[in-house]
């Protein structure tokens, strides 16, 4: 169904990411797996095969890729688009749509399907994928993760032959992660071809018929299913893999600090316009703690974050720092915000000028160490959205440390980082700890959680429903909440 012929692609500027000598063939019904370090040219797979290259990169193509027989260069995007479902990394980029029925429908309407069909193939969508809640919500008020659900409904409710993923699992939470894994037998039952290019492991178990490793840009492994799962740590590690089964995932325990109270959080409620979309939120965070704030997707983790940080104003109650009560203005000269995309927080036309943006010498870290601990240093010429998802995710994180704020916030630092970059950003917050600064961490990614949380604040209902430390005493507590 899909062949890939001594392909060789290079990105306009030698941007990298591209790939070199790929030979592939991916029969009807089959499911791939596409995974390695970041950077290691997944993604420019998956664009080779949906057509987005050569029809939309710019870049030096040598080699063919055939879809049913047929050069892909030589198929218009609009019968590609109708035989070949693609869901984004970052699903905002495909989204052209205010509200989500309206975005699922959008694919549809562009190819000309007939009234009855869309609404018909849009309510199974909706239905199928557990999205009623969604039907008529903004795209605006969703949150990364539902957004997530959109892009993969509006490509589902198409029902092409072939489905590229990129990500999927992409700032999903674990109920939701389970339900694709659910969606994708279930495609995989009606005999769709499935390429995948992820991180996030675990939940491909027996869901993947052949699994493709890279390095650099090349293939360098093969391994079915069942071999690449049964892969020993040691050799998942050497590979820059993210575990494979969740349930061996060891806790690193990290000593509480012993500092005092640094920031507290009393009777704060926010709100979205007037409406009341979170309250009773009452918390203490000591100096040098290092906070995870947990939750399934929706819970307004994200907007929390912005009202601690000063950036969003809509809310009542107090935020105490160092004994006083602030203003968001106040925060902001203290508060730094990793937001959960990245592509909004890059303005320079160099990975080296970026990190000098914010610059304080009173960071103890030069900016070339800094680039050089993220495997970063390579890089520092190049233009940040020249970057790969998870180099810029990874230069964010190198700009918030380099900025020397007292409380630093990242809303999903690790999503679509590998195992490697995973463990660099880890060592970073420890050491953002050591250093007294106080952090907290939206996520749902339980390896960083047992990696690097002293604590962590569960969401359920948009409320608080616990806080309890990472330790041996509460892993069951923690594993429960992850691990479905």
């Amino acid at each position: 169904m899909i062949k890939i012929e001594d392909v060789t692609y290079t990105y306009s500027g030698n941007k990298g990411g591209g790939v070199k000598h790929i030979n592939l063939d991916i029969a009807k019904g089959e499911c791939v797996l596409f995974c390695g370090k970041s950077g290691c040219g997944k993604t420019t797979i998956t664009r080779l095969i949906n057509g987005l290259i050569p029809h939309f990169y710019s870049g030096e193509l040598k080699g063919n890729v055939y879809l049913d027989g047929t050069p892909i260069k030589d198929i218009k995007m609009h019968d590609i688009a109708s035989r070949v479902g693609s869901v984004f990394q970052n699903p905002k980029t495909q989204f052209f749509n205010v509200d989500a029925s309206s975005e699922i429908a959008f694919v549809m309407e562009n190819l000309s399907y007939a009234r009855e069909k869309i609404v018909d193939r849009v309510s199974g969508a909706v239905t199928d994928l557990g999205l009623e809640e969604f039907y008529d919500r903004s795209i605006f008020k969703m949150s990364g993760g539902e957004r997530q659900k959109i892009a993969f409904a509006s490509i589902y409710a198409l029902s092409p032959d072939i489905y590229v993923l990129d990500e999927p699992s992409s700032n999903l939470d674990i109920q939701t992660i389970e339900e694709i894994r659910r969606i994708l037998m279930m495609l995989k039952g009606q005999g769709k071809t499935i390429i995948i290019a992820e991180h996030r492991l675990y939940f491909l178990k027996d869901v993947v018929d052949r699994v493709v490793y890279m390095e650099d840009g090349v293939i360098k492994d093969e391994y079915s299913g069942n071999e690449f799962f049964s892969l020993s740590q040691k050799e998942r590690e050497q590979r820059g893999l993210r575990h494979l089964d969740l349930e061996k995932v060891e806790l690193d325990y990290n000593l509480k600090p012993c500092g005092e109270t640094f920031l507290e959080v009393k009777g704060l409620e926010l709100y979205y316009g007037k409406t009341n979309i979170m309250k009773d939120i009452n918390f203490q965070v000591s100096s040098g703690e290092v906070v995870g704030i947990i939750g399934n997707n929706g819970q307004e983790k994200s907007t929390l974050a912005r009202v601690l940080c000063g950036i969003d104003k809509k809310y009542k109650g107090s935020i105490c720092y160092d004994g006083a009560n602030t203003k968001p203005k106040d925060r902001l000269k203290f508060f730094y915000m990793v937001l959960q995309d990245v592509n909004h927080q890059l303005f320079s036309d160099s990975v080296e000028g970026e990190c000098a943006l914010g610059y304080q010498d009173e960071c103890n870290c030069s900016i070339e160490d800094m680039l050089k601990e993220l495997d970063l240093y390579k890089h520092r010429e190049k233009h940040p959205m020249a970057l790969s998802g998870g180099e810029k995710q990874r230069l964010v994180v190198a700009t918030s440390i380099l900025c020397n704020k007292d409380v630093i916030i990242f809303d999903e630092p690790t999503s679509g980082l590998d195992f490697n970059n995973m463990k660099r950003v880890s060592k970073l917050i420890h050491k953002l700890s050591k250093a007294g600064k106080i952090v907290f961490v939206i996520t749902h990614d339980y390896e960083l959680v047992t990696s690097t949380c002293h604590k962590v604040i569960e969401f359920r209902n948009r409320k608080i429903s616990d806080i309890y430390e990472v330790s041996p005493s509460n892993h069951k507590k923690l594993k429960k909440f992850f691990i479905v």
